[in-house]
């Protein structure tokens, strides 16, 4: 019986992928860590790096957000729930779910992995 890889393993530095800057977000940038270009099919995992007053807008997305924070501090509105959290924390973010992140402790950096799948990011309110 002969095995045929299906896809081909990718190792990279998370230095090696360029940040790019998040145009809804405030002093935010993010960085594509695995995704399609990588051949993955079921997931894309992204870095989000956040400074000193940044943070992003109330917001849905049509995925959902699976995220493990790596450093500093934020808060975060998720539906009518305010939470602090800090490096050592996961979230579950369903599909749908109005969200915002606010720096509280700078850099601000968490992974989140999304389906691959269509999303549109719906701005609810302008402001950071």
């Amino acid at each position: 019986m002969s095995r045929t890889p299906k896809a081909r393993a990718v190792v990279k530095r998370t230095a090696a992928v360029a940040a790019t800057p998040v145009a809804a977000g405030t002093a935010t940038e993010m960085q594509l860590l695995v995704g399609d270009a990588d051949g993955a099919p079921n997931f894309e995992m992204r870095r989000f790096i956040m400074g000193a007053g940044g943070g992003m807008p109330l917001h849905t997305n049509q995925v959902e957000h699976e995220q493990y924070v790596l450093s500093g501090r934020g808060r975060l509105a998720l539906g009518d729930e305010i939470r602090e959290v800090e490096a050592g924390d996961v979230l579950y973010i369903p599909a749908g779910l109005p969200h915002s992140y606010e720096v509280l402790e700078a850099p601000f950096e968490f992974l989140c992995m999304v389906p691959c799948a269509a999303d549109r990011l719906e701005i609810l309110e302008d402001s950071c």
